[in-house]
């Protein structure tokens, strides 16, 4: 079954793995890194731009590793 976002609160906790996963390794590798592009890819496009909004203002320095859709 494909990793999906069903609201806000699932991406909240999408950017809290990111950011821990960060503290602890400078890279997202992995299965992270597939799921949360899938995520990216097969959510609702309104939580895909969430995620990058606060992804952008949490940690920007982890958005080299995501495809943005096109909106």
């Amino acid at each position: 079954m494909p990793y999906r976002w069903n609201d806000g609160q699932d991406v909240d906790e999408a950017i809290v793995v990111v950011m821990n996963t960060l503290d602890a390794d400078p890279e997202i590798r992995g299965w992270l890194l597939h799921a949360l592009q899938q995520a990216i890819d097969d959510s609702d496009p309104e939580l895909a731009r969430y995620f990058f909004v606060e992804l952008k203002r949490h940690r920007p320095e982890a958005l080299r590793y995501f495809t943005k859709p096109a909106f």
